[in-house]
């Protein structure tokens, strides 16, 4: 088979391409450590309220300047027994699990965002450097009230 020059120099320059945005993509998730958030952690859901650390939701300090929020989503709410006020500079470790159907966590402006599905534990952490009102919504259809499902949170300095 006889290939025009030119056609010859587009199929190179096209796999050469792919293969330079293969070997970025693989240096990104391997080596840099940018991996989706975990949920490797797993219970039963029909026993989330009874269950360390979900049978206490809320804010907790576990070292300086440091904090995990535990959160239960369910039926068009994040629960939770507290106010979410966190220091400026402060680092969180999200803790959340779902008791009854696939839920979205999204923190608007930041790069927290996961998917909550019944009986797994799913967790990221986030940095807040700057003072301000965040709102904790879920960004995965659950039901009819779906658009009411969202919770503040308030970095104060």
């Amino acid at each position: 088979m006889h290939m025009h020059k030119l056609e010859r120099l587009w199929l190179m320059i096209g796999s050469g391409a792919l293969i330079l945005f293969l070997m970025v993509i693989g240096v990104n998730a391997f080596a840099m450590g940018h991996t989706p958030p975990s949920d490797s952690e797993i219970l039963d859901p029909t026993q989330v309220d009874l269950t360390a650390p979900f049978d206490d939701p809320g804010l907790k300090k576990i070292g300086e300047n440091e904090y995990e929020l535990v959160l239960v989503a369910q039926a068009f709410t994040f629960q939770s027994n507290d106010e979410i006020k966190i220091p400026e500079g402060a680092t969180v470790h999200f803790k959340v699990t779902s008791k009854d159907v696939v839920h979205g966590f999204q923190i608007p402006k930041t790069n927290v965002n996961m998917m909550i599905t019944p009986g797994h534990i799913n967790t990221i952490t986030h940095t807040f450097d700057e003072a301000g009102q965040f709102l904790i919504l879920c960004n995965e259809y659950c039901g009819v009230g779906h658009q009411a499902m969202g919770v503040p949170l308030e970095v104060i300095k």
